[in-house]
């Protein structure tokens, strides 16, 4: 199955312009790094650069690059300020986004990419419990202001930014020419190193023959933006049903009412309080208004339930990283404790080899004493010897003296 695209743009205001990149089939992309089309923003061409596996570590990367930087002139800069999400198709709020003040980019220094290595942490983006794949799509979104204002982007604008409550147009780019997407491998190390330059989407104003999940989607939002600003009354019976989802939303955890993805009906239980005529009935206005204030508690809590999601995902990785350090410590211990144990074996060797040592002294010593003393003996034999054998032989000679005189 062949990785398809559809591209988005929308001005959220004077200042602000963001791209929508849905991304089919994400599963099936094989390179290392994956390019959008590109976009054009006061004259200059940009695209989208994400590393779906990540780039040296275990998060999905995402980049701002300038699409053509190898033709750029001499001195050419530009500042930008821009910020990426990557959406949760269940519950807008917790989408994870990150934000950057303005960036200088350049023609030369590799200053022509910026960006965020780690961006999405890969175990969160394929958990199926969380909405950042659905059905094997992802939404990218990219949030581009040449404009100098501080902090102009940011992840409260981000997760309430939607083209129906903004009431602008989107611009869909053709993607027939699918090979526009399509990257070469390269390496992470690579990065500063511009590839060739791609050619640039065409801009229609075409719908797709058939809606996509993105198409529904904005129509019903669409709906609701129509039905919560209309003048409704709600019935009794409907404040009652509206009175028992609250109740059912307190009655559950945080944590689970956060991963059943009901808050949205919640919002509608409050939108029908919020529009119900309490005069003919026994609720008060002061309980009606407490009742409606539990709704920006409860969107907070769920925004804390989220952190805390996230923030238990980060210490899961760190609890890996304890536990293998623990592990090594505990191998180093008990290495530690059989050297400690050679150790002792060899001092006592080497105690033996030294009380063995000091014997072989003494005793050698002792028989190079008595070596020598029969040194000494054995000249005083020599010296006897030598004057018994001189006496013998005067003896001789004075017995052969006499035989010669008789």
């Amino acid at each position: 199955m062949e990785v398809s695209g559809k591209f988005r743009c929308m001005d959220i205001n004077e200042k602000l312009r963001k791209f929508t990149w849905r991304i089919e089939n994400f599963s099936t992309i094989k390179d290392q790094m994956f390019c959008s089309q590109d976009f054009i923003v006061d004259g200059n061409k940009w695209r989208i650069q994400i590393y779906p596996k990540g780039s040296n570590v275990d998060y999905l990367s995402v980049f701002l690059r300038v699409a053509n930087s190898e033709t750029l002139p001499s001195g050419w800069t530009a500042y930008v300020q821009f910020g990426f999400a990557f959406i949760d198709q269940f519950y807008r709020r917790t989408s994870v986004t990150q934000a950057v003040a303005t960036r200088e980019f350049s023609a030369t220094g590799g200053n022509w990419l910026f960006g965020f290595s780690r961006f999405l942490p890969l175990n969160e983006l394929h958990d199926p419990e969380r909405g950042y794949l659905v059905n094997d799509a992802c939404l990218v979104e990219a949030y581009f202001s040449t404009d100098n204002t501080k902090a102009l982007i940011s992840h409260e604008l981000i997760v309430n930014t939607d083209s129906d409550e903004l009431k602008t147009a989107e611009t869909t780019c053709d993607k027939a020419a699918i090979d526009n997407q399509k990257t070469t491998v390269i390496k992470p190390e690579e990065l500063t190193t511009p590839p060739p330059t791609q050619p640039s989407c065409r801009t229609v104003a075409i719908e797709p023959e058939e809606p996509t999940e993105e198409d529904i989607k904005t129509f019903f939002t669409s709906l609701e933006s129509e039905r919560s600003s209309s003048d409704t009354v709600f019935s009794k019976e409907e404040a009652k049903e509206a009175l028992a989802k609250v109740d059912e939303a307190l009655n559950t955890t945080p944590l689970n009412f956060y991963d059943s993805g009901k808050f949205f009906s919640l919002e509608q239980a409050f939108k029908t309080l919020a529009s119900f005529d309490c005069s003919s009935t026994v609720l008060t206005i002061e309980q009606k208004n407490e009742l409606l204030a539990m709704e920006e508690s409860l969107k907070e809590l769920a925004d804390r339930t989220a952190k805390a999601v996230r923030d238990k995902s980060q210490l899961t990785e760190k609890e890996s990283i304890k536990l293998t350090t623990t592990r090594n410590l505990d191998r180093n211990l008990i290495r530690y404790k059989e050297v400690e144990s050679e150790v002792k074996w060899v001092e006592q060797k080497h105690a033996a080899l030294l009380t063995e040592r000091k014997g072989i002294f003494r005793s050698s010593k002792k028989m190079k004493m008595e070596l020598e003393a029969l040194g000494q003996e054995w000249t005083e034999y020599e010296a006897n010897a030598k004057a018994a054998e001189a006496e013998w032989r005067r003896m001789k000679d004075f017995i052969s003296s006499i035989k010669g005189s008789i």
